[in-house]
């Protein structure tokens, strides 16, 4: 419901799996401190969006059980059904806070239960300055309660009578807030869950200079397969002796901001018999001054890191940055078929009807395809520990 699902009419179409919708994103550009023209290319970013996913909730009744029972119940049973596909769908799509996101709030370890929590979590959001204006943000069901006794406890009498009547966050600092209990679970590597601090020793630069993978010292074991898992996400530590403390650059501006550098691993990394793991890291680290800068220090050795340890994760996004398509599957020929699309939601699903020849078996289908991605620099996860 609250995905963009507008694509040219991509999800009015006829699709099967695989097939691929790509969209626009914002150009990058820099800015020089003269009036002499320093001309750049004008790049056109895209990200492409596949329907990787299918789902179907099936069920059969005999000939008698239509007659006598299942026919004045068939709207329970259709909605019950829906219900089911609709959970395994949410549960899907919500993994997109733990794939497409690299900045994140929170620990792992300290719980976040207060609104001031939320107001932090979505001030460093902003202070990335990739994207303004309405948020959302979806949160484990759960911490919901603490959150909305954290603002009974303070003196704003007219907005406590709403927390307290709903018992809902609804609009809180310029973002729409939801819940979930299908929220994502990621579990980290070995470093992750040890909290061991990794050293830099070294980095790995592509074609233009920027930083795409890490070698670390000091992880917990030596020939650790499960070292450092995909997905896993890194913060670098301030306070390092005779190291700089680092800091992304606004995304837009390239300035410096008060955010701690972060990233996510890209692949399963082992470690070494020498205790070493290297890493693989989105997004690319580039301290160099281009489009893509976003460091306000190059990455040296001594500089410390540490890994997220497994958690819950939820997510606050801005500027319409998550992405769904649902097309219309084809007719299931020569099965009795509906296969609708609903323009408001973008969402499709299609049910078919059938009975196996000689038997008394008839059965009932509902199924869709769909894909989903979130643009990772609009984004960012909110971490709930186990």
């Amino acid at each position: 419901h609250e995905a963009n699902t507008k694509f040219k009419n991509f999800e009015n179409l006829v699709a099967n799996l695989g097939d691929t919708v790509t969209f626009d994103l914002p150009p990058r550009f820099t800015t020089t401190n003269t009036l002499v023209a320093a001309f750049q290319s004008a790049d056109q970013r895209v990200q492409s969006l596949t329907v990787s996913e299918a789902a179907n909730t099936a069920y059969s009744f005999t000939a008698q059980q239509f007659i006598f029972n299942v026919e004045d119940y068939m709207s329970r049973f259709g909605k019950s059904a829906i219900e089911e596909l609709g959970a395994k769908i949410e549960a899907n799509v919500a993994q997109n806070c733990v794939t497409h996101t690299y900045r994140f709030y929170g620990n792992g370890l300290t719980a976040i239960n207060s609104y001031q929590q939320l107001a932090q979590a979505l001030a460093q959001l902003r202070n990335y300055g990739s994207a303004k204006g309405m948020a959302k943000g979806f949160l484990q069901d759960t911490a919901i309660p603490n959150i909305i006794n954290s603002g009974l406890a303070q003196f704003a009498e007219k907005r406590n009578d709403i927390s307290a009547n709903s018992w809902e966050l609804g609009n809180f600092s310029n973002c729409e807030w939801f819940t979930s209990n299908l929220l994502p679970v990621h579990i980290a590597g070995t470093e992750g869950q040890s909290q061991t601090t990794l050293t830099v020793v070294s980095t790995t630069l592509d074609a233009n200079g920027a930083v795409i993978a890490i070698t670390f010292s000091g992880t917990t074991a030596a020939n650790d397969p499960n070292s450092v898992l995909l997905y896993d996400k890194f913060q670098f530590q301030d306070g390092v002796a005779g190291q700089p403390n680092m800091r992304f650059l606004t995304f837009v501006g390239h300035q410096v901001s008060a955010v701690p550098v972060q990233f996510r691993a890209t692949a399963n990394a082992g470690s070494t018999a020498g205790s070493q793991v290297t890493v693989s890291i989105f997004p690319a680290l580039q301290v160099a001054p281009t489009n893509d800068q976003n460091l306000n220090n190059a990455i040296k050795p001594g500089m410390q890191l540490l890994v997220l340890p497994s958690h819950r994760a939820g997510m606050i996004y801005s500027g319409d940055a998550f992405y769904l398509a649902m097309p219309k599957l084809p007719e299931e020929v020569p099965f009795p078929t509906s296969s609708d699309h609903d323009p408001d939601t973008g969402v499709s699903i299609r049910q078919y009807y059938g009975s196996l020849f000689g038997q008394n078996q008839r059965g009932m289908v509902h199924d869709c395809i769909w894909g989903s991605t979130l643009v990772d620099e609009y984004a960012l996860s909110v971490i709930f520990p186990l």
